[in-house]
């Protein structure tokens, strides 16, 4: 296959990853409405991350599978499992509380957490760069989250969440690097969600029991209204399209494109999210939106490397 050719098969792959997860965002939405929250995650986590081990371990998809050393397993559990519970907890809670739109957008705020992370401020420019990079982009987290504290709802609860979540998945970034030194993104991704999946089960369970108790007429588990074939359709998709599906075409994209090229496929995944839970679901889709993604866009575009390569050092001063 040429060059060309391998690269629109690559650009469609990652077009039709975000399509996913935009996809799974809403319905993530969907079914925080009714099922608890860490059901949903730990049920969604123990169905993908099976299935993409399966992958792992019978097919050459995901590409070849590692034998696990005792510090690979420790790690997986305790830096990519347990980061990863904890924060599709907080996601969902978040999706909860707030609209599918606003905690996708700030989702997209992640690699913002990583560069100021990865960087303490200096006199440079690329430091004057990256900083100024976070500044649109929590600009444009303000403009989000104004709104929801002045209405006096309880969004703002959710958008907090949402903030939260998605420093989250900047330190499940930065866990996944230290985990990368020995293992495949296909495989990390597989075992964490497989890790967080039973991490997650006993409170799971218990979420179940208390939300039982307190309608007070019958074991939720039981009810046929429980397992209503939208609802179970729904997770099904999640944890198959939105999960082993989209990331074993997201890891595939990285075999042919840099980090930083499949990365920046991320940032369309608050507009997908916005189309399919506007038509889904009937989230409005406000000015307020397309101004704070405007921000948070130009902030996250800012804040990447490659800006000498593209302009020169005749425009721009060393870094």
């Amino acid at each position: 296959m040429s060059d060309k050719k391998s690269n629109a098969a690559t650009a469609l792959a990652l077009f039709v990853t975000v399509v996913l997860w935009g996809a799974s965002n809403a319905g993530t939405k969907r079914l925080v409405a009714v099922w608890p929250s860490i059901w949903v995650g730990s049920t969604r986590f123990l169905l993908g991350g099976y299935i993409s081990l399966l992958l792992l371990r019978r097919t050459n998809w995901l590409g070849p599978s590692s034998k696990l050393t005792r510090e690979d397993q420790l790690g997986l559990w305790f830096r990519g499992g347990l980061t990863l519970a904890v924060y599709i907890v907080v996601f969902n809670l978040a999706l909860h509380l707030t609209t599918a739109t606003h905690v996708a957008l700030y989702l997209g705020t992640a690699p913002i957490w990583a560069l100021l992370w990865e960087e303490r401020p200096s006199a440079t420019f690329r430091s004057v760069r990256r900083y100024g990079a976070a500044a649109l982009a929590l600009f444009g987290v303000v403009v989000l989250f104004w709104p929801s504290l002045r209405s006096g709802s309880t969004r703002w609860v959710g958008d907090l969440l949402g903030v939260a979540a998605s420093v989250l998945w900047a330190v499940f970034g930065f866990q996944g690097r230290i985990l990368g030194e020995r293992l495949s993104g296909a495989e990390i991704s597989a075992y964490a969600m497989f890790r967080s999946g039973i991490l997650l089960l006993p409170l799971a369970l218990v979420e179940i029991v208390l939300v039982s108790l307190n309608q007070k007429n019958g074991f939720v588990l039981f009810k046929p209204e429980f397992w209503n074939r939208d609802l179970v359709l729904i997770q099904l998709y999640c944890a198959i399209g939105g999960g082993t599906l989209a990331y074993a075409l997201f890891y595939g994209a990285l075999r042919h494109w840099t980090t930083s090229r499949v990365y920046l496929f991320n940032y369309v995944i608050p507009v997908t999210t916005m189309i399919f839970a506007h038509f889904c679901l009937g989230e409005p889709v406000t000015a307020t939106f397309w101004t704070a993604i405007t921000l948070v866009m130009c902030g996250v575009v800012l804040g990447q490397d490659g800006w000498l390569k593209v302009f020169g050092t005749k425009w721009l001063p060393a870094e």
